[in-house]
């Protein structure tokens, strides 16, 4: 019962700085709809407060920073029905990444361990992204039917050549050298030194000397850099069929990074890496606001169909790793649809420009 009673973020006013803890580390820190607009309300309410001069974000508990959204709770609800519910969820959490990124004061994002889904959206849009040495960074939506999101369309094609589209058909791991190689990642500081570098940021004075204080040498890098040619070539192709036929051909030429990028992206839902090499081939078009609400809109076409329950189904509840994708094939893919998610035909959808709260 004690443990029902504790909160799942905590807000904490330090000096100069508002720290922001999310206080579910059971769940790896994973946002429910109360912490979404708990935090929302808070960082607004900071904001107006001229004695806070910079915010900070952190998770507990050492394993994760956050790694998504409560995707059984979603996952339930849409099960039962209740779409309302679930899209307000998604409309919530978009509305907290567009105030992020719009946020008026310095936003400093302490990321230790695991941070994937709405754990990179509270994060990847501040100013400040502190990795740890255990930092492990990843959009895996494609493995349970779903798509990168909360405002990966903008962000993940704007890094270094093609290693956003790979991040996101794929689903794959990266760690913090590689994320700060990239850009997901601005600062290296070790994890035994996050909590004396919070207290030097209440201190106030200037963040980047701060920063400096407490930097770290960046870890190793890993496949993003090592295997950069092979990910440009690959993922430079206009379908998702055309990228695995040159995995295919690159596996054959003895790479085995592309056979094995290969035989992921074929246990991934069709209909999801059709969505993401799609958000990636009309992201860099797109301002942040219009990205977020092509999420939005895909987002309701994804609630609606059946390759997010099964892969949910299959990954995180039954953990058979065995999806019945629908359709199972990649030229079965209704491509119309999805390119209609990008047509922006003042459908009622929030304008995701950080001017909105989540009552919105």
């Amino acid at each position: 019962m004690a443990d029902a009673a504790e909160p799942e973020i905590t807000f904490e006013r330090r000096g100069a700085a508002g720290i922001v803890t999310l206080a579910r580390p059971k769940a790896l820190n994973a946002l429910t709809l109360p912490m979404v607009e708990a935090m929302h309300r808070q960082l607004r309410a900071w904001a107006d407060d001229p004695t806070v001069t910079r915010v900070a974000v952190r998770g507990s508990g050492g394993r994760a920073f956050c790694a998504g959204g409560d995707i059984r709770r979603i996952h339930a609800l849409g099960q039962a029905g209740r779409l309302t519910e679930v899209m307000a969820f998604w409309q919530a959490e978009y509305l907290l990444d567009a105030y992020v990124k719009t946020y008026p004061k310095p936003y400093v994002a302490l990321i230790e361990g695991i941070v994937m889904g709405g754990g990179v959206g509270i994060s990847l849009h501040g100013d400040v992204r502190v990795a740890a040495e255990s930092t492990s960074f990843a959009m895996p939506e494609t493995g349970i039917g779903f798509f990168p999101d909360v405002g990966a369309t903008y962000a993940l094609p704007r890094l270094p050549g093609r290693t956003g589209a790979y991040l996101a058909l794929t689903g794959g791991r990266i760690g913090a050298g590689d994320a700060l190689a990239v850009g997901l990642a601005t600062h290296s500081v070790r994890a035994e030194d996050f909590e004396a570098l919070l207290e030097a940021l209440a201190q106030g004075g200037d963040i980047a000397a701060t920063l400096s204080r407490f930097a770290a040498p960046a870890p190793e890098t890993g496949p993003l850099v090592a295997e950069r040619a092979t990910i440009d070539t690959c993922f430079s192709a206009d379908t998702v069929a055309a990228i695995l036929e040159r995995l295919d051909a690159a596996a054959e030429a003895g790479s085995d990074f592309a056979k094995q990028t290969a035989a992921t992206l074929r246990t991934r839902s069709p209909t999801s890496l059709t969505i993401a090499l799609a958000q990636m081939q009309r992201g860099p078009s797109l301002s942040f606001p219009e990205a977020m609400r092509a999420e939005y809109r895909l987002c309701g076409q994804v609630m609606r169909g059946p390759d997010f329950y099964e892969g949910v189904r299959a990954v995180i509840i039954d953990k058979d790793n065995r999806p019945a994708w629908r359709p199972a094939t990649l030229d079965a893919v209704d491509g119309a649809a999805i390119e209609a998610a990008f047509a922006d035909e003042g459908t009622e959808t929030p304008r995701f420009d950080g001017s909105e709260g989540f009552w919105a």
